[in-house]
């Protein structure tokens, strides 16, 4: 994929075209060249395929030329993409309420949620060249004076920082993620009638207009104030995941994590799948650093050798994240992923774990649970879903050596953040493993992304922890599994009912484990012995970071 020499601002409206500007490079003039390419014209790109693709004429009409052959997209090109007409729904913003908590603008899989902190004497100046007063007391109204970037700066000496949520109505999907996220019932989601749309389109483009945010207002400190520095915005949302897709949101916060470290100084090799096809339909690319996908099963390999040539041409401290779902990475990749961790070289994995090969319509992968229906392991009267137990890729990689591992959710803010950072920093090879729910597969609401990974972790489906071999020379000492609630128990106790969460109540929550449950809601025995694995799952990871 090309990498310009420049990218669109975060702060240009969205119906300007951010590659007008002559400044953009071509692939030949890109730093990231790694082997002879041909020129790429992106202003040509712009004007002659993507408008053909948005008018409808690019099927009939393109030739299928030398940049088609060699499927180059150019960066961030996906921000020219409008999905405003896909959902009857958006999100309303209702700012009295809203604590400035991030986490609506941190789970949305699409950068649709955008925020925003500014002194109060910017805000002034800013909002005095919005020459309608009308719009300019419509857009004042969605600025909040919160305890976090208002109250807490004036005790400190600064002017209170006025903080806004802003909806792209170009890149939502509708999917509520953001409503069910806010504890603060500052999002409701609202029908799309002319005044809606106009308003939020509006505000979207003042939201551009301003500015970035104000940086002494944004504490290097929470983690969970990243997405509000634009550096970190390097998957700029108009990819064709399904709404809510829970690989959507792993995928901005690791672009989110490294970009705040990196900059766009780093690339991606990405194994083909589900996250290959959403990112890359062509002529539409969300990200903004250089990437590239080979065959499903041979990503580690290519990973080495873009490492080994990184190296050659002096670029050892650019990050290369080798990303791929759990089919290529805990099954027809695996051999090529054990390879990569066995080599000590400085490659990071990230594995999009949906449990099923989702991008080939729901079959199973060794990352399955038991009891699960999926293609290839239907639920019928003779078995009941997939019999196996579940590979748990985290506990092999630990065995390999010098090796970091980890094992994490978009749900669990903080500790992903922690996670990647921790993977960025680890001289040698490392694995990031992503809980990353998939709605059609897993039978789930659109907005249930990160509700299910939670549930995922209480329920110790998919236990938290970080394996960090700069911490001890022994297991224990560099096993944690600090994240999990009553890391000591078997079962964590839910304090509302006072009954604990077991993999039953994952598995009832979800239409994947639906044909288990009897009239009465009573679970199957296959259920019954999958509950009875996570458990002793739990049991092994307890043992080896010396908590039995």
């Amino acid at each position: 994929m090309l990498q310009t020499t420049s990218r669109p601002s975060m702060n240009e409206p969205h119906d300007q075209d951010p590659f007008n500007n002559s400044s953009y490079g071509t692939l030949v003039d890109s730093p990231y060249k790694l082997v002879s390419l041909p020129v790429l014209d992106v202003l040509d790109f712009n004007e002659r395929i993507i408008r053909g693709y948005e008018d409808g004429s690019a099927e009939k009409g393109l030739p299928a030329d030398l940049s088609l052959a060699r499927s180059l997209i150019p960066a961030g090109t996906a921000t020219l993409r409008d999905f405003s007409n896909i959902a009857p729904e958006i999100p309303l913003y209702i700012a009295e309420n809203c604590t400035g908590c991030m986490d609506c603008v941190t789970q949305c899989p699409d950068t649709a949620i955008l925020g925003k902190v500014l002194s109060e004497t910017e805000l002034e100046e800013r909002l005095a060249t919005i020459t309608e007063p009308a719009d300019r007391e419509m857009f004042r109204t969605q600025w909040s004076r919160t305890k976090k970037y208002f109250d807490a700066p004036k005790k400190k000496g600064l002017p209170g920082g006025m903080f806004n949520i802003t909806i792209d109505p170009s890149k939502c999907k509708g999917c509520a993620e953001c409503v069910t996220m806010c504890d603060d019932n500052a999002l409701k989601m609202v029908d799309k009638t002319d005044e809606v749309m106009t308003t939020a389109r509006k505000s979207h483009r003042y939201f551009k207009n301003f500015g970035p945010s104000n940086a002494q207002y944004v504490s290097d400190n929470l983690l969970i104030d990243m997405m509000l520095k634009e550096q970190t915005h390097l998957y700029t949302g108009g990819a064709g995941s399904c709404a809510g897709c829970g690989e959507g949101t792993a995928l901005r916060m690791m672009c989110a994590a490294t970009g705040s470290k990196y900059g766009d100084q780093w690339g991606i090799v990405a194994a083909t799948g589900c996250n290959t096809v959403y990112t890359s339909t062509y002529p539409y690319n969300p990200y903004l650093v250089p990437w590239t996908n080979s065959l499903f099963e041979n990503a580690p390999a290519y990973a080495i050798g873009v490492r080994m040539r990184w190296n050659q041409m002096g670029w050892q401290d650019r990050p290369l994240w080798c990303l791929g779902g759990d089919g290529a990475m805990f099954d027809i990749g695996f051999q090529a992923l054990s390879r990569l961790l066995a080599s000590g070289m400085n490659i990071k994995v990230f594995v999009l774990d949906t449990q099923v090969y989702s991008n080939t319509g729901g079959q199973a992968s060794t990352s399955s649970f038991t009891g699960q229906n999926t293609k290839m392991s239907v639920h019928g009267k003779a078995f009941g879903g997939k019999q196996e137990r579940r590979k748990e890729i985290a506990q092999i990689a630990m065995m390999h050596p010098r090796t970091y591992v980890a094992q994490t959710t978009c749900a669990h803010t903080n500790h992903f953040y922690r996670s990647v950072l921790g993977a960025l920093e680890f001289d040698g090879p490392a694995i990031v493993v992503c809980y990353t729910t998939c709605q059609p597969e897993h039978g789930v609401g659109d907005n249930m992304a990160a509700e299910q990974a939670r549930l995922a972790v209480d329920s110790r489906a998919f236990p938290l922890l970080v394996y960090d071999p700069r911490k001890g020379n022994t297991i224990k000492e560099r096993l944690s599994l600090q994240g999990n609630p009553s890391a000591k128990d078997d079962w964590y106790v839910n304090p509302k009912t006072k009954e604990p969460v077991t993999f039953i109540d994952f598995a009832r929550s979800e239409g994947r484990f639906s044909k288990h449950f009897d009239r009465d809601g009573n679970p199957s025995e296959t259920l019954l012995r999958a509950k009875e694995d996570r458990l002793e799952n739990w049991h092994l990871l307890q043992e080896l970071a010396g908590q039995r």
